[in-house]
């Protein structure tokens, strides 16, 4: 895909961010959209079906934890990739981000060389993820992991999940009963240039425990988790 087609949202109520990282994205070749609040951008969301949205969290009318979960609802949107970009670094605000199906968390200021390597690093993950889901279908008993359409089955049931869990149990049902260290599932699932925390996992994990059945994963103290199935 080139740039040029690569559609990215940039939500926030501040004018002068707006301006400055949509202009260093869009020299870098991306087509940038603009939003100003939540409200706008779920509506603009729905109408370009962008690849990824850099999301502010404190905006009028409607905050970005609230906005993300509400594109998390909307199915054309299962593969789009969604950053927090927020002044907010404290572990609830992060831990809520992750929680309504953020895929990553981008701390202001920044400055606009280093959040446009992150972008990239983001887009390189899921151009890597779209070229390894073609004809993949996991069976293990009665779950069905569909790489290719994002889904998955449980006991004939089927949910979608937010892009980052679905990613993390695809890697762990790939290979069921081997512990995956923690280094190993950054490395994977988030991509070495894309700086997140050992929390970021435990976060994920608990959500898919939730989900899918506490008793389907084990923690392997001090190394890292795996599938038992």
């Amino acid at each position: 895909m080139k740039k040029k087609d690569i559609k990215i949202l940039l939500v926030d109520d501040e004018p002068d961010i707006l301006e400055i990282v949509g202009v260093n994205l869009s020299a870098e070749g991306y087509n940038v959209i603009t939003a100003a609040n939540g409200v706008e951008a779920i509506k603009k969301a729905k109408k370009y079906l962008p690849h990824l949205i850099i999301l502010d969290v404190m905006m009028p009318e409607m905050d970005g934890i609230e906005a993300c979960e509400r594109i998390r609802d909307i199915s054309e949107l299962k593969n789009t990739i969604i950053t927090f970009f927020t002044a907010r670094g404290e572990d609830y605000s992060m831990v809520a981000g992750y929680d309504a199906g953020a895929d990553d968390y981008i701390t202001k200021p920044i400055k606009p060389k280093v959040l446009v390597s992150k972008v990239k690093g983001l887009l390189r993950r899921l151009k890597e993820t779209e070229e390894t889901a073609e004809d993949s279908v996991v069976t293990i008993g009665n779950l069905i992991i569909n790489r290719e359409e994002y889904k998955i089955e449980m006991n004939g049931i089927e949910m979608i999940l937010p892009r980052k869990e679905f990613e993390l149990l695809s890697l762990l049902c790939s290979k069921p009963g081997k512990v995956f260290k923690r280094e190993e599932i950054l490395d994977k699932v988030w991509g070495n240039e894309v700086v997140v925390g050992g929390r970021t996992i435990d976060v994920h994990i608990r959500k898919l425990r939730e989900k899918i059945g506490e008793d389907m994963f084990k923690t392997v103290k001090g190394i890292g988790y795996k599938f038992i199935g």
